[in-house]
């Protein structure tokens, strides 16, 4: 008689980077809620970003603490090479990213673990949370929500297969950042600049490498994700749009319009003209307050300009980009070493 031996869940290295002391209670109670896991990790990693004095207080603070390893990233300077250093430390069959800011639930693990017994699954992304400084801003769209790093309306809100995930709660398998690589430096998060979408191009480039490969969105894969109070102001909400078309360019510089793209088409041809319909009706209803139909038509005017600040960073990156030396797929050399560079003119755009 044979006995059929069924796959079990893999191991999972966290890690969790953190670049400032500004974030340091933030960076504990993380770290705690990775330790903290019903189903515990193999080891927690945290990974501090270029900051001497940062890495003595977490080595002291932590020491000790088990599982709990804090290195220095041997990388270039930003998330993406902190995540590097992480997934070159990892000894874990999954490794998961959760942000510094950022406090999982204490069935996190057990979640995420759960899909990978099936072995085409490549990656497993969970729902972010938002936690306001105060009360949520009345004038801005939940579908604007990646804004602040936290899921959005227009998200799946069951089990799915996705394009990527967000940055804040995901997962991928060990295995597969040896066939493709890290995280690009061309793209992500470099201090305060609200450059993003390392993580995207990460998915779509293991996709490509290997079709069958499945990302998989999980919502009871919970986190939540703190915002400060200077992510909740105007100010913020336009650079950050900018920044994502920036990003977006890049991104489909880097795996092509097709793949880069594709979710955003849906997004804006879809979500965005229901978020504003819905903003104007508010904005204009007997029925709701004064207060409300004042956010209603705030709303619906976020999302116009939103979309219009996004655009108009895609449109400069990519006239940057063909005008510059065009970037070539993969992870290799940093967008910001090329003539034309979107970062470059972000840096001195923001």
């Amino acid at each position: 008689m044979i006995h059929l031996v069924q796959p079990s869940a893999p191991t999972v290295s966290v890690v969790i980077c953190a670049y400032t002391d500004e974030r340091w209670d933030d960076l504990r109670a993380s770290v705690e809620s990775a330790v903290a896991q019903t189903v515990p990790a193999l080891e927690v990693l945290v990974v501090i970003d270029h900051n001497d004095e940062l890495l003595d207080r977490a080595r002291r603070h932590f020491f000790g603490t088990s599982p709990v390893r804090v290195l220095a990233s041997v990388d270039r300077k930003g998330l993406s090479g902190a995540r590097n250093s992480g997934v070159r430390a990892a000894r874990g069959g999954v490794v998961a990213f959760l942000d510094d800011d950022a406090t999982a639930a204490d069935d996190w693990i057990e979640t995420l673990r759960a899909p990978y017994v099936d072995p085409t699954v490549a990656g497993v992304g969970g729902h972010a949370t938002p936690v306001w400084p105060a009360a949520r801003p009345g004038w801005l769209p939940t579908e604007f929500d990646w804004v602040v790093g936290c899921s959005y309306t227009g998200q799946p809100e069951t089990t799915a297969e996705v394009r990527n995930f967000i940055g804040c709660n995901m997962s991928i398998r060990r295995s597969y950042f040896d066939a493709v690589g890290g995280f690009s430096h061309a793209i992500g998060r470099v201090g305060k600049i609200p450059l993003g979408c390392e993580e995207t191009e990460l998915c779509i480039r293991i996709r490509q490498h290997d079709p069958q490969a499945r990302m998989v969105y999980e919502p009871d894969m919970r986190v939540r994700h703190r915002v400060s109070a200077d992510r909740v102001r105007p100010k913020y909400f336009f650079r950050r749009c900018y920044a994502e078309g920036l990003s977006k360019a890049v991104v489909a510089e880097l795996v092509g319009a097709q793949d880069g793209l594709g979710s955003e088409r849906s997004y804006v041809g879809k979500v965005l003209p229901a978020a504003v319909i819905r903003g104007v009706r508010q904005g204009f209803s007997l029925h709701s307050s004064a207060v409300q139909r004042k956010d209603g038509r705030r709303r619906a005017g976020a999302v116009v300009s939103g979309l219009a600040a996004t655009t108009v960073g895609y449109a400069y990156a990519r006239l940057r980009i063909l005008t510059g030396v065009q970037p070539k797929p993969g992870p290799a050399p940093s967008i910001d070493e090329l003539p034309g560079s979107p970062m470059g003119a972000l840096h001195s755009a923001v």
